[in-house]
């Protein structure tokens, strides 16, 4: 029989700032995990997640003279990249870029790439007899340095010099563009991962996929003294169902609680605990402070204040969640 034992309850006191990183891919190249998490929802110390990619502009278009393309002025995320701004974005000038030609076979694609130091770059793949879409094959597009973007690609099917045409330039996003928006995301906050909703491409050197960069906060924890009767954020399971001639139809909807506790604090402007009313907060809890399995819950704090007479001051808190109470073993 499990028992209440010493337990703690703590709540987000505070935050420390962790400067951008690079998410480690965990395999599938859609699962992406940064070395610090939990990570703050509070307003003002939100995690910024920062896919590697061109942002706006970069337009290629067929440059003046031979072998030339213009690139229209452009902004990227690359946050680690030198010259980006504190919110990781590159900016880059317009400039025509120099378009290299196959010397001993007919076919070759160049990308137009945006380096680490903010240049457009074009980078040149095997030449071949014909096209092929397999990075590093002949003919096909060269893999990108890991600290480069894609923004577009050249394709040449002749030695002979001469102006390129438009029809010879290709910007499909997924295919030959990286766009930090595409594919979309979703992120778990309470162990600092970021889902992709589709695989990256491996372009890159090594056949990897883009750099995912992340900044943020992470709570600073602090006990709540003078806590009882905590309720974490569970889904409860309800049953509908609809009648039909030869039966029943059933159904099932989830639902997600909200968590709960009781403090008895000052419940004046003074109390710590009522000043971060209403905001988005993480609280942890331990059945047995002893112990190190924990459970994490992120959620707006509501709190409801009784002013008994000749007795403690009684604060109903809550904690409306976006998604359930996480267990950790540790």
């Amino acid at each position: 029989m499990a028992i209440t034992d010493n337990p703690k309850l703590e709540y987000e006191s505070g935050q420390s700032f962790n400067d951008w990183e690079h998410l480690s891919d965990m395999g599938d190249a859609t699962l992406f995990e940064a070395t610090f998490a939990p990570w703050s929802g509070r307003a003002g110390f939100e995690a910024e997640v920062r896919p590697w990619g061109l942002a706006t502009g970069g337009q290629i278009r067929a440059g003046t003279g031979n072998d030339s393309v213009a690139v229209a002025a452009l902004t990227a995320y690359m946050p680690t990249a030198d010259g980006a701004a504190s919110d990781g974005l590159v900016h880059v000038a317009s400039a025509d870029v120099a378009i290299d030609r196959a010397s001993t076979e007919t076919h070759v694609i160049t990308s137009i790439t945006v380096d680490n130091s903010g240049a457009l770059v074009a980078v040149a793949g095997a030449e071949g007899a014909t096209f092929s879409e397999q990075r590093g094959e002949p003919g096909g597009p060269a893999f990108i340095p890991v600290d480069s973007i894609e923004i577009g690609q050249v394709r040449l099917a002749s030695s002979s010099a001469a102006p390129v045409n438009d029809t010879d330039i290709y910007q499909v996003v997924g295919n030959h563009q990286e766009r930090y928006d595409s594919p979309v995301w979703q992120t778990d906050p309470a162990s600092g991962e970021v889902h992709f909703a589709a695989e990256l491409p491996k372009i890159h050197t090594g056949s990897l996929p883009k750099r995912v960069s992340v900044r943020g906060y992470t709570p600073i924890f602090a006990e709540i003294p003078r806590a009882s009767n905590w309720v974490p954020a569970e889904t409860s399971h309800s049953t509908n169902s609809t009648q039909i001639y030869n039966g029943t139809l059933g159904s099932v909807s989830q639902t997600l609680g909200q968590a709960s506790f009781t403090y008895y604090g000052e419940g004046d402007a003074t109390d710590p605990l009522v000043r971060l009313k209403n905001n988005r907060l993480w609280f942890r809890w331990y059945q047995n402070r002893h112990r190190v399995p924990f459970s994490l819950t992120q959620g707006i704090l509501g709190i409801g204040r009784t002013y008994p007479a000749g007795d403690h001051v009684n604060i109903s808190c809550t904690v409306s969640a976006e998604q359930a109470t996480v267990d950790f073993e540790g």
